[in-house]
């Protein structure tokens, strides 16, 4: 949930749309220059496609996402002072969490993306895979509760947990499929233990509102897939031939709104749509991922993803369609592709942050 207050004498950003005040020389959302006598933007609620304000920096090693912002000014080269701000132009820099981009093999790529109308990026996710394609992939997402505390704290922490967890060593099982299923998904489930602590050492102990966080994980191993999830994010199985299959489903007030008939649209453009009824924080009820098995019989796309990208497009059919034709538009490559579809829900309007993983099996 998110609010917004100002001022009776704030105008909006002409860049962004954000809320400043007559007196402000720079945006405190995007950095642009605010010149006296500049006509106010559209109303903060009508969706800017304009992200190029401010600049991102894109990085590939997860270790440096904690810190503030990095290297000089990426509009003058000036010193960014430790306001975040360049000493030399003003313009605000920008923070490695607000875009950032895994690659660790050539065939599974992920990008997280602040969004355009967030003040921070408050979704994470951490993603391992092994060199030869279709192997051993790892991916998780992490989204955090914006009306918690400290929840972009919590969520790469609880990310970057499972992750460690998920790396660890293969699930064999007994030697049948079956075991193996069953191995898997105990994985699974001690990392999302994994992630939970995580989140509770990231939060207060005074905390009048703790830390919290969504969940979703996918591991792919020889031909196998298995899902499991707390919260919204989903996972996604996207066959080049054969029927595509949502592998998740949300712990949401929506979900249990078309659980009981209630059609997809309506439930979840509702006033409540994102009201999650699980989640991993201290405050929750239960943080036992739900997890689906799926035996991989031909070449397709998984893909794990925050609700900022299916905000725009909810069911795996038209979805499928729209990651296989961003796919073709790249040349099947997963960095480039998950980026493409990063820039089309910024497109849409960028309401929320946006994390995109895809493993090409």
């Amino acid at each position: 949930m998110d609010a917004a207050m100002t001022s009776t004498t704030d105008t909006a950003c002409p860049s962004c749309g954000g809320p400043v005040a007559e007196a402000d020389l720079f945006c405190e959302a995007c950095g642009a220059e605010l010149k006296p006598g500049t006509p106010a933007a559209a109303a903060p609620g009508t969706p800017a496609l304009d992200t190029d304000t401010e600049p991102t920096v894109e990085i590939d090693a997860v270790g440096s996402l904690d810190g503030g912002p990095v290297g000089p000014c990426a509009s003058c080269g000036g010193t960014v002072g430790t306001d975040g701000y360049c000493e030399t132009c003003g313009t605000k820099a920008a923070k490695p969490r607000d875009h950032f981009v895994e690659q660790p093999a050539p065939w599974v790529a992920g990008v997280c993306d602040r969004g355009i109308r967030h003040s921070r990026n408050e979704d994470a996710m951490a993603l391992g895979a092994d060199p030869e394609p279709g192997s051993r992939a790892l991916l998780v997402v992490c989204d955090g509760v914006s009306s918690s505390l400290d929840s972009d704290v919590a969520s790469l922490a609880a990310a970057r947990a499972a992750l460690e967890v998920l790396v660890a060593d293969h699930a064999h099982g007994i030697g049948t499929e079956t075991s193996r299923a069953g191995a898997i998904a105990a994985r699974l489930k001690a990392a999302a233990d994994a992630a939970s602590d995580a989140v509770l050492d990231s939060t207060s102990p005074d905390s009048p509102n703790p830390a919290s966080c969504t969940f979703v994980a996918a591991v792919v191993e020889d031909g196998l897939l298995v899902a499991g999830n707390i919260g919204d994010s989903r996972a996604y199985w996207f066959p080049d031939v054969g029927e595509p299959v949502g592998l998740t489903t949300d712990d949401s007030w929506a979900a249990e709104l078309i659980a009981g008939g209630v059609p997809r649209e309506e439930a979840e453009s509702g006033p409540h749509a994102h009201a999650i009824t699980r989640w991993l924080g201290k405050d929750a009820p239960d943080h036992t991922p739900r997890t689906t098995t799926l035996e991989v019989d031909g070449a397709g796309w998984l893909l794990v993803c925050s609700d900022g990208l299916w905000n725009y497009c909810s069911e795996a059919a038209p979805l499928a369609d729209l990651v296989r034709q961003t796919a073709a538009d790249n040349n099947g490559e997963p960095k480039a592709t998950a980026s493409a579809l990063v820039d089309w829900a910024n497109a849409q309007g960028g309401q929320d942050n946006i994390t995109v993983a895809l493993a090409r099996v």
